[in-house]
């Protein structure tokens, strides 16, 4: 499992129109990395409509957004359609990135264990190294408290 402090894990993935998203190409800037459950599904939803709504604020601070789930391409465009939905989606099918962070894990739902996305983010400073992580994620006002982390970590006398 990753920690605070290691070198983000390198990755590329399909995103649509853009056909691969690769972390590497997000060098010099600060990423913010979440990954989420399923598309379409309330909290979501929410999650990604905040993001979408914080994101001129995040862009101002020099960092880029990227949501991952095991979705398809075509359910990830629905998806940002259905909700005006502005962050980078990317697909992870067979979960190899979201293992690689540690955020593909066993779950109990209604009684029953499997395997899922634990809801969780990554910020990721310019020189690829994690400096923040959020694991199993509340939702609401989990997007203010990431855009006043990356705002804390740029001005560490505000």
């Amino acid at each position: 499992m990753v920690e605070v402090g290691d070198f983000a894990p390198d990755f590329c993935l399909p995103a649509g129109e853009e056909k691969e998203v690769c972390l590497n190409s997000f060098r010099g800037k600060w990423v913010v990395l979440y990954f989420y459950p399923k598309d379409n599904t309330s909290g979501c939803t929410q999650e990604a409509m905040d993001f979408t709504t914080a994101l001129d604020a995040l862009h101002a601070l020099g960092a880029e957004v990227l949501g991952v789930s095991r979705d398809s391409l075509a359910s990830h465009e629905k998806f940002a359609e259905k909700h005006g939905l502005k962050v980078k989606l990317l697909s992870d099918p067979d979960h190899k990135v979201m293992e690689a962070y540690g955020v593909w894990a066993l779950k109990k739902m209604y009684g029953q264990e499997k395997y899922g996305v634990v809801r969780s983010t990554f910020l990721i400073g310019p020189d690829g190294l994690i400096a923040h992580i959020w694991r199993s994620v509340k939702v609401k006002g989990h997007v203010e408290t990431v855009l006043r982390n990356l705002e804390g970590l740029q001005n560490p006398s505000v």
